[in-house]
């Protein structure tokens, strides 16, 4: 079955995580999760306490990378997921994971953001001209990047597959699914 490639690094969302590496293993998908280094990555719980306007961050889970960026060869993979978080706030200053978002994109291939990971296709610019979704508070970094924004739980824009939060998981993974099944 052709493998996929998952972004985490410290910080990633839980949900944002587990979530579609779940769903993509129960698929037949092989899932390499890639981080900056081959090592153990610390994941993080996010939710909104009632009475709060921002999210409170607790430890979660960990889960090691079984591969570095600067080893992946993206030719190896049909697709790329991208876990939320606050990883992405610094993974977007790594010059080996926007090479690599740029290749999956150069070629076509099915490409799954959700939450802060819109932060990593619009440093690597290859969001202009597409509509895309995230979780509101990265809407500024979505159209400073040529993208439209739009509030809605998945938007399918070519090649990527974009969501707000793990709150639209189902739905994220369903689209992202049916695009890799269609680009065989």
């Amino acid at each position: 079955m052709p493998q996929i490639l998952l972004v985490i690094g410290d910080a990633a969302e839980v949900l944002d995580t587990f979530y579609p590496l779940h769903r993509l293993q129960e698929e037949g998908y092989t899932v390499h999760v890639a981080g900056p280094e081959k090592r153990l990555y610390h994941l993080v719980l996010h939710e909104r306490p009632p009475g709060w306007d921002i999210t409170e961050e607790r430890p979660g889970y960990h889960l090691a990378a079984d591969v570095a960026f600067r080893e992946v060869d993206p030719a190896s993979y049909a697709g790329l997921v991208i876990s939320g978080g606050r990883a992405p706030e610094y993974l977007r200053y790594d010059t080996d994971l926007l090479n690599l978002t740029r290749a999956f994109f150069a070629a076509n291939k099915p490409v799954a953001s959700v939450c802060h990971g819109i932060e990593i296709v619009a440093a690597a610019d290859v969001i202009r001209g597409r509509e895309v979704t995230t979780v509101a508070k990265c809407k500024l970094d979505a159209e400073f990047s040529g993208g439209k924004y739009v509030d809605r739980e998945v938007v399918v824009s070519g090649n990527l597959v974009t969501a707000r939060t793990w709150h639209d998981n189902p739905a994220w993974m369903r689209a992202y699914i049916r695009l890799l099944k269609e680009s065989r």
